[in-house]
């Protein structure tokens, strides 16, 4: 039950029930203690909900209270949180799952930073004193310590006494001193957090900084074209921090490899950061509007029209979902399509507004936030799959130019492409048991025909004994005569390319299988086959 809301600060007390508020807050305190059962763990928000006005920040709280509650759900974790005015609280009933309760609330969107803490009175600052010994002493010993202490919540904060927090600071940090190394305020080991609200003090060490912003869902829907590259699942993260909450739309081009690395990244973000929300991935095969697009327009209007068809799909799927607009990971001049003229011409293909959050970023700074989400360990192994790379690309396609290309495409192919979708529910899907064909192996097969898909320079700084070089573009073209009868293994950078042409080759009848893993796993398979020798 949500408890009361507090009398507006300096108003009467209702008649007929003087100090309801200050009754209230005091039944609070004791309903969050948690000091007989459970631990507390203590959530700050961002700046920008606790900034928000009246009613406003009501809504967030809400909102944000509901994203908790789905985040320990998820997690298997047994408690409730509460709220008091411009505080929240987690109770864990286990007192032993406080650290994985707050390792999981510290993705929760809104919330500042969170603690592990123990509660206990603040009557008189002997009384807070005592308590900070008793809880800090065994972390500080032979350690650097600092003292931190505050009060929060304007007038509601000060409770009963009228010590201040520079005081707990010094009377606190005098009593563990002597069984710590030294105070050392700029650089310490341990820092010992006191909070004093409402007549309670809040005693913690760890503190686990959230990612701010807004709750999830707080600021409508959105649809997300993601690939599984480092860019898209950044751009998403970046908009889900403002509140938003994604349809996640993916346009395969690579068959189900592409499909697998872009369903474990997506999941793995959906799974970490979107607490409060049922993310669906919505896979698209683009293998007939590609073909279509190569055989109709000329090679070097292909990635801008390609582009656009995509966001033609992600409209459709906006517009069924209630999506208001369409997010994408392009960054301004990073490849040949995302100059700011073939942006231009891009974007003029949907209504709905784009969402570039990475337009102004530096491909260094999204690797760095792709690695501290989550996601770049996955996207460094999918890389950018497209087959649609021609020699010279347009970088300022005009308009007038693209559509007269488009015209000789069917709009219905790509219809019914949307209309087929696959449909994955973020939550329940193992990525893993998604209906991978049997199209991967760890050893070289007796007697193949191994095929190096990377270029020729890195096929020279090193290739599989007796490998052929044949570039994936090449071998797209020419794969339907290779020789039947014969078994063959194919291998690129990272896997995704070989995982693509060898089911496009088992759908021709040939016997093809891919390393899994690419060239630095086959590499370290021939060096340990090599010492068996």
């Amino acid at each position: 039950m949500r408890p009361p809301q507090r009398a507006r600060q300096g108003a009467a007390p209702p008649a007929g029930r003087p100090g309801a508020a200050e009754g209230a807050g005091r039944a609070y305190s004791a309903r969050v203690a948690g000091d007989s059962q459970g631990a507390l763990v203590l959530l700050r928000l961002s700046g920008e909900v606790s900034t928000k006005a009246r009613g406003t920040r009501r809504q967030f709280a809400a909102r944000l209270l509901h994203n908790i509650r789905d985040a320990l759900a998820c997690e298997g974790l047994a408690g409730e949180a509460l709220r008091r005015h411009d505080r929240l609280f987690v109770r864990v009933r286990d007192a032993g799952a406080a650290p994985a309760a707050a390792a999981a609330l510290a993705h929760v969107f809104g919330l500042q930073s969170v603690s592990p803490a123990w509660r206990g009175p603040a009557a008189s600052l002997a009384e807070v004193v005592e308590q900070g010994a008793r809880h800090f002493a065994g972390r500080v010993a032979g350690r650097r310590f600092a003292v931190r202490a505050r009060r929060v919540g304007g007038r509601a904060g000060r409770g009963r006494g009228h010590f201040r927090g520079r005081e707990v600071e010094i009377a606190l940090g005098e009593r563990l001193r002597p069984g710590a190394a030294r105070v050392d305020l700029g650089d310490p080991e341990v820092t010992c957090g006191v909070e004093l609200y409402e007549g309670s003090a809040y005693f913690f060490c760890d503190s686990l900084p959230g990612p701010g912003g807004l709750p999830l869902g707080s600021g409508g829907r959105a649809a997300a074209l993601v690939s599984g590259g480092f860019d898209s699942p950044v751009a998403a993260w970046q908009l889900a921090r403002r509140g938003i909450e994604l349809e996640y739309i993916f346009c395969n081009l690579g068959g189900f490899g592409h499909r697998l690395g872009a369903l474990r990244v997506v999941h793995a973000l959906a799974r970490a950061w979107n607490y409060g929300a049922r993310p669906v991935l919505h896979a698209i095969d683009f293998g007939e509007v590609s073909r279509e697009l190569q055989a109709k327009t000329e090679p070097r209007y292909w990635q801008v029209i390609l582009k656009r068809q995509m966001l033609r799909a992600a409209e459709a799927v906006a517009t069924e979902t209630g999506a208001r607009a369409i997010a994408t990971g392009e960054a301004l001049g990073q490849v040949s399509s995302q100059t700011l003229a073939n942006l231009q011409t891009i974007g003029a293909a949907c209504e709905l507004p784009i969402l570039r959050p990475l337009v102004g970023a530096n491909k260094d700074e999204i690797i760095a936030l792709a690695n501290r989400i989550g996601t770049g360990p996955l996207s460094a192994v999918v890389d950018e799959y497209c087959a649609l790379v021609p020699r010279r690309p347009t970088t300022a396609a005009r308009r007038a130019i693209i559509e007269d290309q488009e015209a000789e495409l069917d709009p219905a192919l790509l219809a019914r492409a949307v209309a087929a979708r696959e449909r994955l529910d973020l939550r329940s899907v193992d990525p893993e048991e998604t209906g991978l064909p049997e199209i991967e192996t760890c050893a070289v097969p007796p007697g193949a025909v191994v095929l190096d898909l990377r270029s020729r320079p890195e096929f020279e700084r090193w290739h599989y004994p007796g490998a052929l070089q044949l570039d994936f573009a090449r071998a797209l073209d020419a794969h339907s005569a290779f020789a039947t009868g014969r078994s063959y293994l194919l291998y690129c950078e990272f896997g995704l390319k070989s995982a693509h042409l060898a089911e496009r080759m088992q759908q021709r009848g040939l016997h093809a299988l891919h390393f899994r893993g690419g060239a630095r796993a086959l590499r370290l398979y021939a060096e340990a086959e090599s010492a068996k020798r």
